[in-house]
């Protein structure tokens, strides 16, 4: 348990320095704008699809499930608020995380680990480019930007999801159903998610990055990389998905808003 924890203590050091030197690259000439776009196409544009679909019947089958038990307490009105605060606050963010992580995170970590293997970022460095601001902290940027708006077209189709089972399968009243929404989901609410999600972006662009960076062991070595990148990059969202939220919970208290 000791070298565990020794090992763990001193990788986790090693990506917050790693961080720490791609995050300040973003900020020096030469920027890399077209970079950072079509990181961004890949991120987004290209997770929009899976997004869309992965939220569509998340929304449809919480909100049976939902249904189903207040239906036994004769409280089916209170689905709709119900189904909206937690894909909102929870569920919308980390199924994003989880969702880009797999598909673009491991991609990242797969990427560079293929580049450095190949011996194509030791080309680099010995050209004089500095591959940390032009391989490592495009992307970074890329998903933090992205996970937001990743996670907000998650929350619209899973509403929407939502609203055609309440409406349209089991009958209740539409107008009852967006009022109670209403009554109960505020900006803070969302804006709890959309924090969330950048944060999530932060970290498995940053576990992935770094894994395939430093792979080592040719063919083999990449593999690993792209496996360990995309599972402690899931695992570590899950985690920090309880931590983010008792922080946030502690800032309302502190600010004097209801959580």
């Amino acid at each position: 348990m000791g070298g565990y924890l020794k090992s763990f203590v001193k990788e986790v050091g090693d990506i917050s320095i790693f961080f720490s030197n791609s995050a300040r690259l973003l900020f020096t000439k030469p920027y890399r704008t077209m970079e950072i776009v079509r990181h961004m196409e890949f991120i987004g544009n290209q997770s929009i699809g899976i997004i869309a679909l992965t939220s569509l019947f998340t929304g449809l089958a919480l909100s049976f499930q939902i249904y189903l038990g207040f239906k036994i307490i004769n409280a089916v009105n209170l689905v709709g608020p119900t189904v909206a605060l937690g894909i909102s606050r929870e569920l919308g963010p980390v199924l994003t995380g989880l969702i880009v992580a797999a598909r673009a995170g491991g991609a990242m970590a797969a990427r560079l680990g293929t580049m450095r293997v190949n011996e194509q970022i030791d080309a680099l460095d010995v050209m004089g480019v500095n591959t940390k601001q032009y391989l490592i902290a495009p992307r970074i940027l890329a998903a933090v930007i992205c996970m937001p708006l990743l996670t907000a077209v998650f929350d619209f189709v899973a509403m929407m999801g939502s609203y055609f089972l309440v409406v349209f399968l089991v009958e209740l009243d539409e107008a009852v159903f967006w009022q109670r929404i209403r009554e109960t989901i505020e900006i803070r609410h969302i804006n709890e998610g959309l924090i969330k999600s950048a944060v999530f972006g932060l970290v498995f662009a940053l576990i992935c990055t770094y894994r395939g960076f430093n792979t080592t062991g040719g063919a083999k070595g990449v593999g690993e990389a792209t496996n360990q990148g995309v599972v402690q990059s899931m695992v570590s969202i899950i985690i920090l998905d309880y931590f983010l939220t008792n922080m946030i919970r502690i800032y309302y208290v502190v600010t004097g808003s209801s959580g």
